[in-house]
């Protein structure tokens, strides 16, 4: 990440996903530089999509693409812009930082692989607290725990930017009253973010999850 400057306003909003970021793509998702055209393939969107030097730096660091772009982060040719872009950065699922988008884009998504038989692969949609207070949001979850959607995993990482909190049981409760199971972990435990992402796959895969899965990673410090 040191690599990469210019975007120092957003440099919080970064670090708060990166540990979440190395432990999906280091243990959890079943993508890799050779299978990202892979029907089969795990999906991670990344709705966070403001500050994405973390997300850069992982995929980098898993051979998506090389290193030596990264110093380039946020020029006027560079593939690596402020925000990520789907047509320019190989293992990018979708462009994003317009708030909002990225978790009806996951739901879409899911529901279209189970419509194409395409039971195994998961889809895995970032999101930041703050953005959850898009109405956009509020809709998809409804949505996704009415139908059901197995292979759905959020992750929603708190670091209490939302401007207007989540009241009694946190984020975990607006999205358990529609059907969703959830847990909450550090978002800095790299073995607790492990194990609550493989408990939420396995559950999906058993029957035992009848619906989509939260997980909520608590990070100090606003972004």
């Amino acid at each position: 990440m040191t690599l990469m400057t210019g975007d120092e306003k957003h440099g919080l909003s970064a670090t708060s996903t990166l540990d979440v970021l190395w432990v999906l793509y280091d243990q959890v998702l079943r993508v890799s530089p050779d299978t990202v055209d892979d029907p089969g393939r795990d999906r991670f969107l990344l709705s966070k999509g403001h500050g994405p030097a973390a997300y850069y730096a992982v995929l980098a660091a898993k051979g998506f693409f090389p290193e030596s772009w990264l110093t380039d982060f946020g020029s006027a040719a560079s593939r690596l812009g402020y925000h990520p872009d789907r047509t320019l950065i190989p293992g990018v699922e979708i462009a994003s930082g317009s708030l909002g988008h990225g978790l009806p884009l996951g739901v879409g998504l899911a529901h279209g692989l189970i419509a194409r038989g395409f039971a195994a692969p998961r889809v895995y949609v970032l999101v930041g607290d703050a953005e959850l207070d898009e109405g956009s949001n509020s809709e998809a979850i409804v949505y996704a725990g009415a139908v059901g959607l197995p292979n759905l995993t959020v992750v929603a990482v708190d670091n209490r930017s939302s401007s207007y909190g989540w009241g009694p049981g946190g984020i975990e409760a607006h999205f358990a009253v529609s059907g969703w199971s959830a847990v909450r972990v550090s978002g800095r435990d790299h073995a607790a973010l492990a194990s609550a992402f493989r408990a939420t796959s396995a559950g999906a895969s058993s029957g035992s999850a009848g619906g989509p899965q939260l997980v909520v990673a608590t990070v100090e410090g606003k972004g």
